[in-house]
């Protein structure tokens, strides 16, 4: 189809509709020139398609496909291979049915415990969220299906999510909350962005045009269209302007016709609704070119795919006395409803029709020795005296009690957030007593984000098991016998409790909004500048098996900002089981001017070692593994100075570490005022040559005196701090008239215009 020539034939009336889905699932058609309509449909770990009766919330039944594990799962693989075979398994099903575009991934930071839809976002981490989605995206789009990754921007609370101002730095958005965005334009190319609900510094995103067209497109380069997040438009005039090119669902044409109008009393330009179809056009004409909807779609073996991908998401948190593995022969009281009827995704528009379920129970028929108990019921938070007596007396019977507990679909879902970080009562009655019985104690946890874990230390292991798709009882069974060793890692930090989160006290916001005070500080970037303790750490995971790490070497000891800086370490498998280790770098700014982490995750590696087997891992750090986002230059910036390069087991378990120095190449500009201080001046040549004179005057004031009783008062520490801290118009106070006002202006401006 030739796009630029049918849009030339097309009126005014046809254009605009085509900026506004038909119905809740699929864009509008121009029959008459050959432009047909394509379906989109939800599922960043799936296929959500609803051919009939559709909603945005999961409410009607859609076809039957694969939960595969969600993202705050797959995110703990720390496996970008892992995330690519996602996104293929996602493309052939989409393939398969026709969908244009999957909806996904989200990849909003987690900015705290709370947000309700933390099962679909990827981390606390930027880097993290960043490298594992693009992943993702690059498999789906291999399979020629277009992504729409989402939530554009800082949507990291459901609380008033179609109301509330999202209050950011500009700083603060560059590090933590855009990354993952642009990495997802930059190198996954993504077909389509799709924009939040909430304002960002006081517009909305779907009209925000600074967002939309001269971040997204003018500085990333995005060549796809923007579809707004369900019900997200505001006022569609100004969304068009800004960018905001397709509307989804359809609004009964009301607002096709308002741009119409727009563009027919001169408040809006046609050649915007002409670019805005073109980018829908010739995304949707990529699909249609590759269109092969006989792609085979084997959900069975999708349904193994998604048990494997669950178990190497698992992340074992605690292994006391090396309680785990299971080995066959012993008696095992299985506790617990998840047990049976396992959480296994997120409730809201990611909602997968599961064509099968795989629960622990299930993966354990056959096996000798094993007793269940349910414990607790999902229904509410009260124990249930019965059900846990019963499970009591499984778990005295048997050599260990695996209890699988965690949190129920009420607890946390889309459209809300969480009030607290706590499990149901009744779950967490059921461990304390359980435990009190049998020593042996494992629990095994499905839910979304973090818990307080009150019972930590009466139980032998915990295994976070995140919300594992449709297959998570096999994985789990899988890994509580040992048949995978257990290599995740956790992508997010666990707090001991919920007030120590760094966004604890603003977190929802004041009304409409909400302030990120805590800035660049999220997650452990808080916690370790804090030194504050924590229940597990960012990066934490344990294995069946032990790794040594030797022999960190960079490339070089200094290199400019320009330049690449190689990092190589070796790691060898000291125990007697295969395992998979994940190599974690942080990089830290030993002497910077600005406020900044202890520690930034920039790189991470996975890889499998056989007993005794040794492999080196490389790392290649760029500028942007040492830069911050300086406001004043609009750029990242390195200031020069020293950098530590450190190798983790997670952001606490820091095994080695090395140092070099970066040399900057740029040159912040510093405005010179009579306000700048001597300290900051100091900083500049070229103040400092014109000023020496001035600052030896200066000095040569401060020890006129002979007075004992000022010499007491004014030590040389405190005569150099005044001056550090002293203002240039000081000077003309101090020097007894020998300099005025308009000559220290005079001097101000020789330094500025020199």
């Amino acid at each position: 189809m030739d796009i630029k020539k049918v849009i030339s034939e097309m009126t005014l009336e046809e254009k605009c509709s085509l900026l506004s889905g038909q119905d809740f699932w699929h864009t509008k058609a121009v029959e008459r020139l050959g432009v047909p309509a394509v379906m989109v449909s939800d599922g960043p770990h799936g296929l959500r398609k609803q051919d009939l009766k559709g909603d945005h919330l999961g409410i009607n039944d859609s076809i039957k496909a694969v939960c595969l594990p969600t993202a705050c799962a797959t995110a703990a693989s720390f496996d970008r291979d892992m995330l690519y075979q996602l996104g293929e398994a996602i493309g052939d099903a989409c393939q398969h049915e026709e969908v244009a575009v999957n909806l996904g991934p989200a990849v909003n930071i987690k900015r705290s415990p709370l947000c309700g839809r933390n099962f679909e976002y990827f981390s606390e981490d930027p880097y993290l969220a960043a490298e594992l989605s693009t992943s993702q995206i690059l498999g789906t789009q291999s399979r020629n299906v277009g992504v729409s990754v989402k939530h554009f921007a800082a949507n990291s609370q459901e609380h008033r999510r179609m109301s509330s101002d999202s209050v950011v730095d500009e700083r603060t958005l560059r590090e933590i909350y855009y990354p993952a965005f642009e990495s997802a334009v930059k190198k996954g190319k993504a077909w389509t962005v799709m924009c939040s609900y909430n304002r960002l510094n006081g517009e909305f995103a779907s009209q925000h045009r600074g967002l939309l067209t001269d971040l997204l497109r003018g500085e990333w380069g995005f060549d796809g269209y923007v579809v707004s997040d369900w019900g997200a438009v505001s006022d569609r005039v100004k969304g068009v302007h800004a960018g905001l090119d397709l509307e989804m669902p359809s609004s009964g044409g009301s607002n096709d016709l308002r741009v119409v109008q727009a563009v027919r009393d001169g408040r809006l330009d046609e050649k915007d609704v002409d670019l805005a179809v073109e980018r829908i056009l010739t995304v949707h004409q990529r699909y249609l070119d590759n269109k092969k909807p006989d792609t085979v779609w084997d959900k069975e073996a999708q349904h193994q795919l998604a048990r494997k991908m669950a178990a190497e998401c698992m992340v074992l948190l605690k292994n006391e006395d090396s309680v785990l593995p299971l080995q066959q022969g012993e008696t095992v009281a299985v506790i617990g409803k998840f047990a049976k009827t396992p959480r296994f995704q997120g409730g809201g528009s990611s909602h997968i029709n599961c064509f099968k379920v795989e629960s622990l129970l299930d993966a354990l028929e056959g096996v000798p020795g094993i007793t269940y108990a349910q414990g607790y019921d999902i229904q509410g938070e009260e124990p249930d005296e019965s059900l846990i007596a019963q499970a009591v007396d499984a778990a005295s019977k048997a050599g260990k009690a695996v209890i699988v507990a965690g949190l129920p679909d009420s607890f946390e879902s889309e459209g809300y957030d969480r009030t607290h970080m706590r499990m149901p009562r009744c779950q967490v009655e059921l461990i304390q007593r359980v435990a009190a019985v049998n020593p042996n104690t494992i629990v095994v946890l499905y839910n979304g984000s973090p818990v307080e874990m009150p019972w930590i230390g009466q139980v032998k292991a915990v295994v976070e098991g995140y919300l594992g798709g449709q297959a998570v009882g096999g994985a789990t069974k899988d890994v509580l016998f040992g048949d995978v060793n257990p290599c995740g890692r956790l992508p997010e930090s666990f707090p001991l409790k919920l007030e120590h989160n760094p966004s604890y006290l603003s977190y929802g916001g004041e009304g409409n909004t909400a302030v990120y005070n805590e800035g660049v500080f999220v997650g452990y970037r808080y916690y370790d500048k804090k030194a504050m303790d924590v229940l597990f750490p960012f990066g934490h995971g344990l294995s069946y098996t032990t790794f040594a790490y030797s022999n960190l070497r960079l490339s070089a000891d200094s290199i400019q900002d320009t330049d690449a800086l190689t990092v190589q370490v070796d790691v060898t498998n000291t125990g007697s089981l295969a395992g998979k280790e994940v190599v974690q770098l942080y990089v830290g700014d030993v002497e910077s001017s600005v406020f900044r982490p202890v520690r930034e995750l920039k790189g991470f590696e996975k890889i499998a070692l056989e007993p005794g087997q040794t492999k080196t891992v490389t790392f290649t750090l760029s500028k942007r593994a040492f830069a911050y986002w300086n406001v004043q230059l609009s750029d990242w910036h390195v200031e020069t100075g020293l950098f530590r390069i450190e190798i983790g087991r997670s952001s606490r378990d820091i095994v080695l570490s090395a140092d070099v120095t970066v040399e900057s190449t740029a040159t912040v500009p510093m405005e010179v005022s009579v306000n700048s201080i001597f300290m900051d001046l100091r900083k500049n040549p070229k103040a400092m040559a014109v000023l020496e004179p001035l600052m030896r005057a200066a000095n040569a004031g401060t020890s006129d005196s002979d007075s004992d009783v000022a010499n007491e008062a004014i030590t040389a520490d405190m005569a150099e701090a005044m001056m550090r801290y002293s203002p240039l118009r000081s000077a003309v106070s101090f020097s007894d008239g020998k300099l005025t006002y308009d000559q220290l202006q005079a001097i101000v401006d020789q330094i500025n215009n020199g």
